[in-house]
């Protein structure tokens, strides 16, 4: 091991989930200043579980250089908070008597779609996002949450595999200390 016990981080701008956490949190202050009233308490709710999905993610990226235990509950915690922004929007949907999208539905087919492009953007989504039917806007942001989702649950897997073979702060500490002991005996 080279280059000190400290890994590179800090790379959240690069990860999907984050992008997708960004795109969901600017779609949920537009839909909740159209459409939930801003003395309800459930407006500042959404906005704070968006918000909360795309900070913690950025928190748990910077601490990931030294805690990986750090790193993967504030990844859980911005997973959990965007699972209570999805009940949020499904509760918004069945108290009006609407419904989510089916998986055929022509619409959640083209939400697959547009999830599929590259470096994909609130402009991407904007037609949906900012579509005058507060039911296709809810639609479009709970496609994306559960897009978001997956890849936070694939990000946990993927930390976990990655603590389970490499161990955390304290072990690569070791392991480097060991190393320059062993480099110092060697050039006595």
């Amino acid at each position: 091991m080279t280059g000190g016990f400290i890994p590179p981080h800090g790379g959240y701008k690069n990860l999907l989930s984050y992008q997708k956490a960004e795109i969901i949190y600017d779609a949920t202050v537009s839909f909740c200043n159209r459409f939930v009233e801003k003395r309800d308490r459930t407006h500042d709710q959404m906005i704070q579980a968006a918000r909360s999905g795309k900070q913690n993610i950025i928190e748990g990226s910077m601490a990931s250089a030294t805690s990986k235990e750090t790193e993967i509950r504030l990844t859980n915690v911005a997973r959990a908070s965007l699972e209570e922004l999805l009940a949020n929007y499904r509760d918004f949907l069945r108290v009006r008597g609407e419904v989510e999208w089916p998986k055929d539905h022509r619409y959640a087919v083209r939400m697959r779609e547009l999830n599929r492009v590259p470096s994909a953007t609130y402009e991407t989504f904007r037609k949906g996002i900012e579509n005058p039917d507060p039911v296709i806007c809810a639609n479009v942001i709970i496609g994306l949450i559960r897009v978001a989702s997956v890849l936070l649950d694939r990000q946990l897997r993927s930390l976990e595999k990655t603590f389970l073979e490499e161990g955390g702060l304290r072990e690569r500490m070791t392991r480097v200390r060991l190393e320059e002991r062993n480099k110092q005996r060697q050039r006595r």
